[in-house]
This record gives C-alpha cells, sequence and structure tokens, in this order.
C-alpha cells in the first residue's frame, strides 16, 4: 500500500506539465545518442550536468535518467541497421537483429526491440515500485559500519565483473579511489596529492573526470576507428514495423526471461545491462528448441538481450536511490547530479524527498509509454541521424565538453585535467583496463573514507566494529568471497587438469 500510494503521489508530480516536458526532452536526447555509435548515455549526462544547475531538481533528474534508459531504446537502432551497436549493452542485438534485418525483416526487428524494451522495462520498474520501500526500511538499520561494508561488496563486484582481468580493475579502482583523495581533508584540513597546485585544494570536479573518460575519449576513440557499415533502409509504415504473430508467439518467453534477468543482474554493481543482455541470450538459446536458427535470425535471440538490456534500468537504480550507490557508470553519474541539487539518494529519500524519489519512479514508467510511441513510427527519422558527418558531430561534442568542464568551476586548470582525463579515457581500452571500477572508485571515494572514519570513531579506533556487527560483517564476507572466487576456479581449473 505504501509503494501504491507513493507512486500515485509520483503520477502527480511527473504528470505536471513541465515534468512531462523534460521527460520528452530526455527520452528525445537518449533516443539520439542511443543511436550514434560511441557517444553513451554516461559521456552525455556528464555533458547536461552543467546546464541543470538551475533547474528543479525533480525535472532535472527525470530528464536525465530519461538520457539513461532512452538510449537504450536507441541502441537497439544501429544493431539491427548498421550491425554496429549504439551502446555497448545494445552488442548482442547485432547478432539476431542484423540478420533478421538482412533477410528482409528490418521493420519486425525494429518492433520486437521497440516491443521487448517496452514490455521488460515496464515489468523491471514494477519490481523496483513494490521492492524499494521495504528495502529503503531495511537500510534505516544501516550505520557507518554497515555502509562502509556495503560499499567494500559493491565495488568488489565491480572489480570481478567490469573487465577481463581482475588485476586491471582493482588497479582501475584504486586509481578512482586514489583520485578522490586529492583535495583537502575534511577531518583535518591536511592537503593530499596536490603535487603545488592550489587549484587541486577542492579536490577534482567529478564532471571534469567524468566528461574527460567518457566524451573525450570516446570522441579520440571514435577518430581513431575507421570501421564502415552498410546502413540498411528502415521499411516505412508503422505496419511494416509490426512483427507476425508468429515471431511474438516465438518471442514469448523472451519477454520473460529478459525481464527477469535484466532486474536481477542490474541489481548488482558493475553488472549492468551489458552482461544481462549477454546472460538472457545465453539462457534463450540454451532452454531454445531450435537453437541452431539463433545467429541466423531468431526473433527471440533479439527479444531477450533487448528485454534483459531495459528490465536492467529499474534494477540499476533500486540500489542507487535506496542506499546512494550506484552499480554502474551512468547511476554514478546521476547520483553525482542529486547530491550537486542537494538530494540525499539513500533509505530516507523517500520521506525527505518525496517528490524527486516518486516524480521519478512514476515518469520512468511515462518514458517508457513515451519512447514505444516515439521509436516505432519515428524510426526511420532517427536513423537519419546516423548520416551527420563526424566533422560536424566530433567538434560540436568537444565544444559542449570544454564548456561544460569550465563551466562546472570557472577554472582554466579544469580543462587540462579535462584533456589529461580524456587521454587517459582514450589509453586505458587499449590495454583493457575497465573504466567503471575508476568512476565508482572516484564517486564512493569519499563516502567511504568518511564511513571507515566515523567507524573507527563510533569504536575509539578499534577497527573490530566492521566484523562485530552482523550486516557488515555479513558484507565483507561476501565481500572477500567474491574477491576469491577467481582463486577457486583456477584452483578446480588446475585439479581438473591433474586429474
Amino acid at each position: 500500500m505504501e509503494a501504491l500510494n507513493g507512486l500515485m503521489h509520483g503520477f502527480g508530480i511527473a504528470m505536471l506539465p513541465a515534468n512531462i516536458f523534460w521527460c520528452f526532452v530526455g527520452c528525445f536526447l537518449g533516443t539520439v545518442i542511443g543511436i550514434l555509435p560511441g557517444l553513451g548515455p554516461a559521456a552525455t549526462i556528464s555533458l547536461l550536468l552543467p546546464l541543470t544547475y538551475t533547474m528543479d531538481p525533480t525535472g532535472g533528474i527525470i530528464m536525465l535518467a530519461g538520457i539513461y534508459y532512452g538510449a537504450k531504446y536507441g541502441g537497439s537502432t544501429t544493431s539491427i541497421l548498421l550491425n554496429m551497436p549504439g551502446e555497448a549493452s545494445s552488442v548482442v542485438s547485432c547478432i539476431d537483429g542484423y540478420q533478421m534485418a538482412r533477410n528482409g525483416r528490418a521493420g519486425a526487428a525494429l518492433g520486437i526491440a521497440a516491443i521487448a524494451s517496452f514490455v521488460a522495462g515496464t515489468v523491471g520498474l514494477l519490481l523496483m515500485t513494490f521492492v524499494a520501500p521495504p528495502i529503503a526500511n531495511f537500510a534505516l538499520s544501516f550505520s557507518s559500519p554497515e555502509y562502509f561494508a556495503l560499499m567494500v561488496m559493491g565495488l568488489s563486484l565491480v572489480v570481478l565483473l567490469s573487465g577481463k582481468s581482475m588485476i586491471k580493475s582493482v588497479l582501475s579502482l584504486v586509481f578512482g579511489l586514489w583520485l578522490a583523495t586529492v583535495g583537502t581533508d575534511l577531518f583535518t584540513a591536511q592537503s593530499r596529492f596536490i603535487f603545488g597546485r592550489s587549484e587541486l585544494l577542492g579536490g577534482i570536479e567529478f564532471m571534469t573526470v567524468a566528461i574527460g573518460i567518457f566524451a573525450i575519449a570516446e570522441i579520440l576513440l571514435n577518430i581513431e576507428s575507421k570501421e564502415k557499415s552498410e546502413l540498411l533502409t528502415v521499411p516505412k509504415g508503422l505496419r511494416n514495423l509490426l512483427p507476425s504473430w508468429e515471431e511474438l508467439k516465438a518471442c514469448r518467453f523472451a519477454f520473460f526471461n529478459g525481464s527477469i534477468t535484466g532486474f536481477i543482474i542490474g541489481l548488482l554493481p558493475g553488472a549492468g545491462a551489458t552482461v544481462a543482455s549477454f546472460v538472457s541470450y545465453g539462457i534463450e538459446k540454451a532452454v531454445s528448441k531450435h537453437p541452431e536458427r539463433f545467429g541466423q535470425g531468431a526473433p527471440e535471440g533479439l527479444a531477450a538481450p533487448e528485454g534483459a538490456n531495459n528490465a536492467d534500468t529499474g534494477g540499476a537504480l533500486l540500489p542507487l536511490l535506496t542506499f546512494g550507490i550506484p552499480s554502474g557508470s551512468s547511476t554514478a553519474v546521476l547520483l553525482s547530479a542529486l547530491i550537486l541539487w542537494g538530494v540525499k539518494p539513500g533509505p530516507l529519500m523517500m520521506t525527505e524527498s518525496p517528490d524527486v524519489f516518486w516524480g521519478l519512479v512514476a515518469s520512468l514508467y511515462i518514458g517508457n509509454v513515451v519512447l514505444l510511441v516515439m521509436n516505432l513510427p519515428l524510426v526511420g527519422v532517427f536513423a537519419q541521424i546516423l548520416r551527420v558527418p563526424i566533422y560536424i558531430l566530433h567538434p560540436a561534442i568537444l565544444g559542449i565538453a570544454v564548456a561544460g568542464a569550465y563551466g562546472a568551476s570557472g577554472n582554466l586548470f579544469d580543462i587540462v585535467l579535462l584533456l589529461l582525463f580524456g587521454l587517459i579515457g582514450f589509453i586505458m581500452p587499449k590495454g583493457a583496463f575497465p573504466t567503471a571500477p575508476l568512476i565508482l572508485g572516484f564517486v564512493l571515494g569519499q563516502p567511504m573514507e568518511r564511513a571507515i572514519r566515523q567507524s573507527l570513531a563510533m569504536s575509539v579506533g578499534d577497527p573490530i566494529i566492521l566484523v562485530d556487527r552482523p550486516i557488515s560483517a555479513v558484507l565483507l564476507v561476501i565481500a572477500a568471497l567474491i574477491l576469491m572466487s577467481p582463486l577457486w576456479r583456477r584452483f578446480r581449473t588446475v585439479r581438473a587438469a591433474v586429474a
């Protein structure tokens, strides 16, 4: 009942004309950047964050969230028509989506992607709506030791799931945590790692890091890439975008699979929509009576990952709103946006900022409908964006990035840092270093430091407090098991080889 009352209150907020407008703007921008290969939602939200300083927090988060989940809708378009994923989470959609298009079913493939996204996205939101209140009530029992342990567990999952090499993920995370310590120590007022630069006394701006790592790096990577693909034609007319009854029937389990898999994996920090789409595709192929059709244009092979990709949104926003812990790069940027507006995500957000919390949740339902209506009849129009020359697109993005970084602090030194982080973001993928641990380490670095120091203050310097409390002890044990799991897998491999 609490969730239902909250949701009704949220619809009253989200249905205000201004918030409907920002929801539409977010969905539109999200679809556009989802279609453009390379420029992801994290980069776009980072770029637009400086423009939202003076916005009402509810309208601002509704727009930024619209970009976040709208990009997932748009990402499938390039996967199906161009065999080039607009988003990392749309990679799996290339496998059967592009084959359907080559088989003359481009319209049906776009229709299945939109329907699967809508169905699974809505299921994910329903789960989020009714699970969030009890989780928030449970989170009220958390104090500093429990929050520290929870963040350690979350970062452990990020390290485990973000890259192929755990060592490189740890190094990326440590770098992010170190960046968070740059500036003035809030407890002792001592300067740390400023290297004689007074500009660093206030620390490094999150937007400088995020825009550099995502936007600038993506521009450099896109300039370097010379891949070109043929853009298939979008059928005209809504009727040609609707899948046949046989295709919908083949997708009925895929809708369910994508919804549940996407939501559950979305809850895990570091996993994200990409992992969800791969897992749901694997499940779909494993249970299929015709696995040989996968890779040849199977409709269910497109519906499952597209559904998981969108159901992930509800799962990913749940820990962000109830615990204040992001599960990925995009939600980390959303967390920073909420903090900039003075909204504190966590178990008290429902009571302290009900308009923002429930307004955002209700807007997700509205946005899902907006995206379905927008993506089916207008998909041909959006596809034309792919014809914009990069010599126009890249300078425009670079100009917005520089303006955003400078506007956040009014400091020219931040532009130097922006370019430096852009170079770091460009180099990291070449060495297979994932960027997600860096960003999450930077975002959670200060809260973790604050939580551990408050915990030690509570126990007069005794670290036993971290394992003396049941919840924090359990969370730390889980974190240790997560970090040791690769060693266990290696041990089993060696034992099997010896046997």
